[in-house]
């Protein structure tokens, strides 16, 4: 019989985009290994990427865990980057443990919990990258917190690239199409890797291997970093095909 895992995301509740890019990436996933994967959300309250937005909707993140665990998910995944990396330096190495604690107190058995926030900062290190070139829909200040997160866990931005968008569910509505210019807008000459969408929330899976075979070093996104870490906490190959350099085969 094949495996079959359930899958937890706690997402933002204008967040359209990891309800598909996720499962996309998973289900392609089939065409190479035997698992199975059905998908399980809870919703924090947010319409606007503002810091006070930020702050009420991790603060509900808490309730959204315990939803999630009353389902048994086998993993559980905090499918917002900016929500942890305005928080404060380092903010997932406390956020993951505190989620984890409140899954284990009303299901009773241990749910690993990741962060996209973690997921991506891991994943780079994964591909011993250091110099990184970034790409957000983010209003500047917003995109140098998060430069400021990535560089705290030891990498260098090099550069990067704000589209300036507040509204998240704007966000969601933007064309993957157009990354493919965004790409040549950022500089990556000094980059080893290129973050293409540093939010969960920016589509960017119809473009990543098309972006990953126009560059020659690593292409990444937020959302793939997640699937990386959701399949490594379920002990499962990271291979996906088609979803950039993270999630080779």
């Amino acid at each position: 019989m094949t495996d079959s895992y359930r899958v937890g995301m706690i997402v933002p509740s204008s967040n359209t985009t990891m309800e598909t890019e996720i499962p996309a990436m998973l289900r392609a996933r089939e065409e190479v290994r035997p698992e199975r994967f059905t998908f399980h959300s809870s919703r924090m309250r947010m319409q606007h990427v503002t810091p006070e937005q930020l702050a009420s909707m991790d603060a509900d993140s808490l309730r959204c865990a315990a939803e999630l665990a009353d389902a048994r998910v086998d993993v559980m995944a905090y499918a917002c980057l900016v929500a942890i990396m305005s928080q404060g330096l380092g903010y997932h190495c406390e956020s993951e443990p505190k989620l984890a604690r409140i899954a284990k107190e009303e299901s009773g058995v241990d749910i690993p919990v990741l962060s996209s926030a973690g997921a991506l900062t891991e994943g780079l290190a994964h591909l011993g990258v250091k110099n990184i070139a970034v790409v957000t829909p983010y209003m500047k200040p917003l995109t140098a917190t998060v430069c400021e997160y990535i560089e705290h866990q030891g990498f260098t931005v090099v550069d990067s690239l704000s589209l300036e968008v507040a509204n998240n569910l704007e966000v969601g509505r933007l064309d993957p199409q157009n990354l493919i210019e965004h790409a040549k807008r950022v500089d990556t000459s000094g980059a080893d890797a290129l973050v293409i969408s540093a939010c969960v929330q920016m589509p960017s899976l119809p473009v990543l291997d098309i972006l990953q075979q126009q560059f020659d070093i690593p292409v990444v996104s937020a959302a793939a970093a997640t699937t990386w870490r959701l399949l490594n906490s379920l002990g499962l190959d990271p291979v996906i095909p088609r979803a950039g350099a993270l999630l080779a085969p």
